[in-house]
């Protein structure tokens, strides 16, 4: 199993609805994952939107994609450039350090992950 961003074993992110890009809970990449869905975030409304206007809707079920459509609240596994663009724009959304890939930390500051943490940092 990958590292998280703390630096122990990558624990899961959400299993209902089932996210990661190998919809196996994990938010975890590969050679076929050109997103690097690495960032595990709880959605918000805000969010939802702002993914939306910027061409991704993640709001819309799609059944032929194994995807349930989300409602704030919902933890999914985000691509990394998507976190970061929504840090910059004013909207990103909470995240779960320890289900989130080390990976990550190639794109985004820890301490920005830090800022925007679901619960208590060690």
């Amino acid at each position: 199993m990958p590292t998280n961003v703390l630096g122990g074993e990558l624990e899961c992110c959400c299993n209902d609805p089932k996210t990661g890009f190998y919809r196996d809970g994990y938010c975890r990449t590969g050679a076929q994952d050109q997103g690097l869905h690495v960032v595990c975030a709880v959605m918000t409304e805000e969010f939802l939107q702002y993914s939306y206007m910027r061409g991704n809707d993640l709001i819309t079920p799609r059944p032929e994609y194994d995807f349930p459509g989300l409602k704030p609240g919902d933890r999914w596994c985000l691509c990394v450039q998507r976190w970061a663009e929504a840090l910059v724009a004013g909207f990103a959304p909470q995240v779960v350090l320890a289900a989130t890939q080390m990976s990550a930390l190639e794109w985004v500051d820890l301490e920005d992950l830090k800022k925007h943490a679901v619960g208590e940092i060690d």
